[in-house]
């Protein structure tokens, strides 16, 4: 019987032969990906502009998301093979409409990667009063997979890619609050719940859907300079993680430690393709290989056990599907 990653039992790194320092196209040498269809959420700026340009340039037809054409249609010029449609994570609605056009569509989809992400945001609700980092960074992505459940089933080997973050170690999922009724909100709290979320849900979804020929990872793809996901960020914090000086100077020496954006596409390229992967799902992994348990105190590489935990993980799937109706009800 093929083994679970329930409570990170498979938490090792198999010998990928690549490394932090790798980039998306040393990842993608060697394989085609002529004839595949993927979808890639916030697939038009950072490292999802990355990954949909690693994409197709291997061949693969990808389907960018994006809340704003405009934007998404100037920084994809010239790419081919690529299709844009509007969806905006905040709204469910936009959610539904986009998974309806594309499963109207008959097409399988070989890959979906939740790529798109919120941080260092103020306290902000979507219509039906969610916080919005919950919403964006988990609700959405749980959403759209299982609205586009029978396009994953079309393709026969498909693989859901999660992009969550190190982040996940600020913190655990507050089943007593998690949308900030009745405690003070942190956005870093609020991010790592989220991203912890995702973790889980991963874990989850890889091992009911397995049977199906669906795999799901969680991936980190390292701390990196250069992306939108610090644009509303306060000067404190960004001084807190020190990448700005007392002075608001960025810290040179800080930045160029940091991974550039094509080693931080890295992570979600490999997970995409590799046949490493193959016959193990449900796993985190970073730096283009799975990683290790993160035991030690405080932050570290490697995922938290919290974020593996497989009555943890059982939990949300059913919290979820109460909270917002949306559900694998097939996967039960």
């Amino acid at each position: 019987m093929e083994q679970t990653n329930a409570n990170g039992a498979l938490q090792k790194p198999i010998g990928s032969g690549f490394n932090a320092t790798s980039t998306a196209k040393d990842v993608i040498q060697g394989i085609d990906l002529i004839g595949k269809i993927a979808i890639v959420t916030g697939g038009y700026t950072g490292i999802g502009l990355e990954t949909t340009k690693t994409l197709a340039g291997a061949g693969a037809t990808v389907i960018v998301p994006a809340r704003s054409i405009e934007k998404a249609k100037g920084n994809l010029a010239g790419i081919a093979r690529v299709e844009l449609e509007p969806l905006d994570l905040m709204d469910h609605t936009s959610i539904d409409r986009f998974a309806e056009k594309f499963r109207a569509s008959g097409r399988p989809l070989h890959l979906l990667i939740n790529n798109a992400g919120i941080m260092f945001v103020p306290f902000r609700k979507d219509g039906r009063g969610l916080e919005s980092q919950l919403v964006t960074n988990y609700l959405a992505p749980v959403q759209l997979t299982a609205r586009l459940w029978d396009s994953l089933q079309k393709a026969k080997g498909a693989r859901v890619i999660n992009v969550s973050s190190q982040g996940h170690q600020f913190a655990p999922f507050d089943f007593e609050d998690p949308t900030f009724e009745n405690r003070v909100y942190d956005t870093l709290q609020a991010y790592g719940q989220s991203k912890t979320a995702l973790n889980l849900f991963s874990l989850e979804l890889d091992h009911r859907a397995k049977a199906f020929g669906i795999r799901a990872y969680a991936v980190h793809p390292g701390n990196i300079w250069g992306t939108e996901l610090t644009r509303e960020a306060p000067l404190e914090l960004l001084q807190q993680f020190g990448f700005y000086d007392a002075q608001g100077k960025v810290v040179p020496e800080v930045i160029a430690s940091l991974k550039t954006v094509p080693q931080g596409a890295a992570t979600t390229i490999w997970c995409a393709t590799s046949p490493l992967l193959d016959t193990i799902g449900g796993v985190y992994c970073e730096d283009a290989d799975i990683a290790e348990l993160a035991t030690g105190q405080g932050f570290s590489t490697g995922v938290k056990p919290y974020s593996l935990d497989e009555p943890s993980a059982k939990k949300l799937w059913r919290w979820t599907k109460e909270l917002t109706g949306v559900g694998f009800d097939w996967l039960s």
